[in-house]
């Protein structure tokens, strides 16, 4: 049994809870408004795609609640011209919000499921800028270079120093920093012409990073 479908009242809402929480630069909130956020949970789901709460998707993995999305992707500060790296598809509800904001977004995924499943919806939704992988967030191919934004969508205990090295100069990365089961932080990296400016911003809560590329599913 298919749960409701969402309302215009729960779209206007959603907005209006972004907005409240802080969220305040208008291409992101335009962004948020314009992707479909139903169409990338389960069928089950969609009536609660617009609460501002995570949901659980496929291979134990869950969608972002939509304040979080919506925070960090205004932290990255995009612009049109960006090319991104995003760590961990999921849903590629993240990876459709940032093809609004910048030039080209690469997305990795260890999950072939969730891989395949995220090509086909941003297919469907013309994010034609996205480029879905198959592939390790620890261990990013050399032959994608250097990135002007990277975002990670799953909690690290520690940024790899081959990850931050992937940062044009001027770069940003956002990432949750933490063991899987205890406290967890989100993380704001510049790279600057001495080195990485590190800022703490606030607590979450995502599921873990983990190594390679999952066998099974």
């Amino acid at each position: 049994m298919q749960s409701p479908q969402p309302t215009p009242h729960d779209k206007m809402m959603f907005q209006l809870n972004l907005r409240q929480r802080g969220i305040s630069d208008q291409a992101v909130l335009k962004a948020m408004e314009d992707v479909p956020r139903e169409l990338f949970v389960t069928s089950l789901d969609r009536g609660y795609a617009y609460r501002d709460t995570p949901l659980g998707i496929a291979c134990g993995q869950t969608i972002s609640q939509p304040f979080i999305v919506a925070y960090m992707t205004e932290q990255l500060d995009l612009q049109p011209s960006h090319r991104v790296l995003e760590i961990g598809t999921g849903s590629g509800y993240q990876a459709a919000i940032l093809s609004k904001l910048a030039r080209d977004v690469v997305t990795l995924e260890r999950f072939r499921t969730l891989a395949d499943r995220a090509r086909l919806v941003l297919k469907e939704l013309k994010c034609s800028n996205v480029d879905v992988i198959l592939g390790d967030g620890f261990d990013v191919p050399d032959t994608l270079g250097t990135f002007d934004r990277i975002m990670v969508t799953a909690a690290m205990e520690e940024i790899p120093e081959a990850l931050l090295g992937r940062l044009e100069p001027g770069g940003v990365l956002i990432a949750p920093v933490g063991p899987a089961d205890d406290k967890q932080v989100l993380v704001r990296v510049v790279r600057t012409a001495e080195g990485f400016d590190r800022q703490e911003l606030v607590a979450v809560r995502f599921v873990p990073a983990l190594l390679g590329i999952a066998r099974e599913l």
